[in-house]
């Protein structure tokens, strides 16, 4: 009996690709800057120089923000494989597809998705939810640390010492900063710069898992998931279960 012959479908739309690819260099980005501002007092890096490294981050930040927020609304609007329908986990039948799936995958027989597998659909979740994460409290730590929007000017004003104006001072200039302001700011910012801390190891360790399981899948499923993100097609034998 011969084999099914392999099919090309038009998978991921050009909006989703930008996303996927943009975020990718992102998260890349934020975490080897996020290292190196870790580690900055063992590598011995000035307090100028740690400034210039969180404005890097900050910067970075901002893509991640905005290609986040667009990536959201490209959920309502994109094609069936983009929709929030099709990404996230749940829905009717989901436990089942889920069940079937990795049983299959066990047995040496992966069953063929054209969009996100089921286990894959409950990964996407759990980034989309650490990125989200990561971007509020970014947000947050941006304004207390480097006084940059949205909150930046707000946070300047609450700790400029009297007659300070707060749209001239600078992260360094503790001598213009009211020192029980101060205090009260850094007791605000602990618990967002904890969440954002952790946040950082989870995305991390996530995205180490990602890479795991696409070359996994490549190659018990012989699929096409790295290429399909960059030409839109995904390539597969037989009849896939989201056709």
């Amino acid at each position: 009996m011969s084999a099914e012959p392999l099919v090309a479908y038009r998978v991921w739309d050009a909006p989703t690709r930008l996303f996927h690819w943009i975020n990718a260099l992102s998260v890349l980005g934020l975490i080897l800057v996020g290292v190196v501002i870790l580690f900055a007092g063992d590598l011995g890096i000035a307090p100028a120089g740690r400034i210039m490294l969180k404005t890097v981050h900050v910067w970075i930040g901002y893509v991640m923000t905005l290609n986040l927020l667009w990536r959201m609304v490209w959920a309502f609007l994109g094609n069936r494989y983009a929709r929030w329908q099709a990404i996230l986990p749940g829905g009717p039948g989901y436990v089942m597809a889920v069940e079937a799936y990795v049983s299959a995958f066990l047995a040496g027989h992966p069953k063929q998705y054209l969009g996100h597998n089921p286990i894959g659909r409950l990964a996407v979740f759990v980034i989309l939810l650490l990125l989200v994460v990561q971007a509020a409290t970014g947000l947050v730590l941006a304004g207390t640390d480097i006084f940059f929007p949205p909150f930046g000017h707000w946070i300047a004003g609450w700790v400029a010492g009297p007659n300070i104006d707060p749209a001239t001072l600078a992260p360094t200039a503790r001598d213009l900063m009211d020192p029980t302001a101060y205090a009260a700011m850094r007791a605000f910012r602990g618990p967002f710069a904890e969440i954002h801390e952790l946040g950082f190891y989870l995305l991390a360790a996530i995205v180490l898992l990602h890479i795991v399981a696409v070359v996994v899948t490549e190659l018990r499923e012989g699929g096409t998931l790295v290429s399909a993100m960059l030409t839109g097609q995904k390539i597969v034998q037989g009849r896939p279960e989201d056709p």
